[in-house]
């Protein structure tokens, strides 16, 4: 398990429907997280799959965890036991499954190259697992390395996972989810870039798996759609691997459907044959040739011994004796293919070294650039000495690479002849862009098809540095962050804003004014537009908290509440201030500004000079009711009391806003109406007077409409 972060979307000892207890973190990818959890009736330990907070609402989703909850229904060995897709009380999707002990194909892919015959078990087991799929006419769509587990490490137990959702979890290879398509670039066959797949796309992802695992890298599948499209028409290079292996993942991975074995049931057939002796026989791939030595006579030795005393008088002496026993004092280096580099330096792991050069002097270039970007020195047996090289200059080209990815953290540098991936997290924007373009730069004077994944930092957003943004462009009151999280935003969150604009361009200013900010997070500004006269007036009103203030709409002709704020020609609102009973001190000032550059001054007002919040309204439950507006009957019965009609010149947004204070707001009665400028003015001279008065606020938006 891995250590939790506070953005997580389960905690451990969190309780799901009265049943499962989360005991920790698998996993984490771009839709969710997977967690370990203990069935608490039961006991039995199951992995359980949640999609994040944007997604669960999602139908495209939502879909995808249905089809995989269908693999219910499959009883095979070789697939994953699902239990149940459930929604928690947040409303998170999440799905139950088996719990598998053992490391993904992609794990040991890090650690090893899978040996010849431990893949033919496991293609026998995988093809074993999509027959029982294909039976019940699903597809995986998504089979890769990360989605294979070998249970406690074997090969016989291989087990095929995620029939469904988006996952990031392979190093240079994102699950894309889509309208049309679903899968891993890198694995996926030519038809679902199309938008179709069936039963032989699987087998086409199961023979790109088994390349990748023999050779130890992600199949390059290019970095532009059309370049994408290109190589996916092409057979996978399968140039160098031992037979039936070869044979196998060709006639798997064929880029014509047509052309592939015609059933993943065809597969198990042929590779029963072939794992008990009835097919072709397992050969590892032959090392390229030597150079032939000529063998000695019988007698060599001492005809060279007798010759000797001759030949070290000759001048060229020092020559022929280094040409005739180079054979016997060099040892030939082992040729290897492909000609690979890995580094690593992952968070709070040692940094890791493991690569091929022809020379020491390449072999100490390769060391010291990766010295210089890990901050740590690499043993000597780290590099391996060995012909095969691509080109001469090939260590001296990967020690740039190197340089080139300076600045990056938590990085994976894999080099494979002249195919690099490079993964890492950026701290920042700026600092991504970068190493992207240095390390593009390096793939095009090297010739590298460069496969680059940044994640940009960092780790854990903060509010303290979302606050003083939001604070600089706020031009029409205080700009808010919706639940942030304590311990700030993880990475793939949403940052919420809510707030008021004087118009639409503020979201847009704040989304630029964040981008450099927010690393791989989005900001989701959700801004109402207000006229510049309520915005004026928001300005200068301090953050000061409701103090359960509150502020009720209701309906003239029926006295119904209006929840929506929105009245139309000739509706006649009535508005109430609501407090709680126990909220005696303090006194009461209530505003309407409306939309035609007028503030209204409802409480007091002309006819009533008391402010006082206990001498003010009728308590009934608890609640105090102080009724600021009232119904045209009711002021055709009383004409101290005020009363509104929605006309045709008043269309547009007013505001309520109620001021609890703990003296007077103002020394002076304020007129029944006077112009927005005189009010502010009137506000922030006297906030500045008096600092600290006002106490709690209220407000409520009244929009009139034909």
């Amino acid at each position: 398990m891995i250590e939790a972060l506070p953005g997580d979307i389960f905690q451990r000892g969190q309780v799901l429907n009265n049943t499962y207890e989360i005991e920790g973190v698998l996993g984490r990818g771009g839709t969710g997280e997977v967690y370990r959890a203990r069935n608490l009736i039961s006991g039995r330990v199951v992995a359980i799959k949640a999609l994040n907070a944007q997604f669960s609402g999602q139908d495209g989703y939502i879909e995808l965890m249905r089809r995989e909850e269908q693999m219910r229904d499959i009883r095979d060995d070789a697939v994953v036991r699902y239990t149940e897709c459930s929604r928690s009380d947040q409303g998170h999707v999440f799905l139950v499954m088996d719990y598998i002990a053992g490391p993904s194909i992609a794990d040991l892919m890090q650690q090893r190259r899978l040996e010849p015959r431990e893949l033919m078990i496991i293609a026998h087991r995988i093809a074993e697992g999509l027959t029982a799929a294909h039976r019940q006419g699903i597809v995986h769509r998504d089979l890769s390395p990360d989605n294979v587990i070998l249970r406690d490490g074997s090969p016989e137990r291989a087990t095929i996972i995620d029939f469904g959702i988006a996952k990031d979890t392979a190093a240079g290879a994102r699950t894309i989810v889509g309208n049309d398509f679903a899968g891993k670039y890198e694995y996926a066959a030519p038809e679902q870039l199309e938008g179709r797949a069936e039963p032989r796309s699987d087998l086409y992802a199961l023979g790109a798996l088994l390349l990748a695992a023999y050779r130890g890298q992600i199949p390059f599948a290019g970095q532009t759609p059309g370049e994408m499209i290109r190589r996916k028409q092409e057979p996978l290079e399968t140039q160098g691997l031992p037979e039936p292996l070869k044979g196998l993942i060709e006639w798997l991975s064929a880029p014509k459907a047509e052309a592939r074995a015609p059933s993943a049931a065809a597969v198990v057939a042929q590779l029963d044959k072939t794992l008990k002796g009835g097919g072709a026989p397992e050969t590892r791939a032959a090392p390229p040739p030597r150079r032939k030595e000529a063998a000695p006579a019988r007698r060599g030795a001492g005809w060279l011994w007798l010759l000797l005393p001759v030949v070290l008088g000759l001048g060229g002496a020092g020559a022929w004796i280094a040409g005739v026993f180079d054979p016997f004092l060099t040892p030939t280096l082992p040729v290897v293919s492909p000609y690979t580099l890995e580094a690593s330096a992952p968070e709070g792991g040692a940094p890791q070294l493991a690569a091929h050069a022809p020379d020491a002097a390449g072999a100490a270039a390769l060391r010291a650039g990766f010295a210089a970007l890990a901050g740590a020195e690499a043993p000597e047996s780290a590099v391996t000495l060995a012909a095969g090289a691509p080109a001469p200059d090939w260590p001296q080209t990967a020690a740039a690479g190197f340089a080139a990815a300076k600045g990056v953290q938590d990085w994976s540098f894999r080099l494979s002849d002249r195919k690099a991936t490079v993964t890492g997290l950026a701290p920042d924007a700026r600092t991504a862009e970068t190493i992207r373009a240095a390390l593009e730069g390096w793939a095009r004077a090297g010739q590298i098809d460069l496969s680059l994944s940044l994640t940009v930092g960092p780790k854990l957003l903060g509010r303290d540095v979302l606050d003083p943004v939001l604070e600089s462009r706020a031009t029409c009151g205080r700009l808010s962050l919706v639940d942030p999280p304590a311990g700030g935003y993880p990475f793939g969150a949403t940052i919420a804003i809510t707030g008021a604009a004087p118009d639409t361009g503020l979201a847009t200013d704040l989304q630029l004014a964040l981008r450099d900010i927010v690393g791989d997070r989005t900001v989701a500004p959700a801004l109402t537009v207000l006229n510049p006269d309520l915005c004026a007036v928001r300005q200068v009103l301090p953050d000061v908290p409701g103090n359960a203030l509150s502020v009720w709409l209701g309906q003239g002709a029926t006295g119904e509440a209006n929840l929506t704020g929105v009245y139309h020609k000739g509706d006649n609102p009535v508005v109430e201030v609501l407090a709680p009973a126990t909220l005696s001190e303090g006194r009461l000032w209530v505003m309407a500004v409306d939309n035609t550059g007028k503030v209204f001054n409802l409480v007091p007002n002309m006819n009533a000079g008391e402010t006082a919040l206990s001498a003010l309204g009728t308590v009934a439950d608890g609640v105090r009711r102080v009724r600021v507006l009232w119904s045209v009957d009711e002021f055709k019965a009383d004409r101290t009391r005020l009363a509104m009609q929605v006309t045709d010149r008043d269309f547009g947004k007013s505001e309520i806003l109620a001021i609890l204070t703990r003296e007077d707001l103002f020394d002076t009665r304020r007129p029944r109406d006077e112009s927005i400028a005189s009010f502010a003015e009137s506000l922030a001279v006297a906030q500045k007077e008096r600092p600290g008065n006002i106490i709690g606020l209220a407000s409520r938006l009244l929009e009139s409409r034909p």
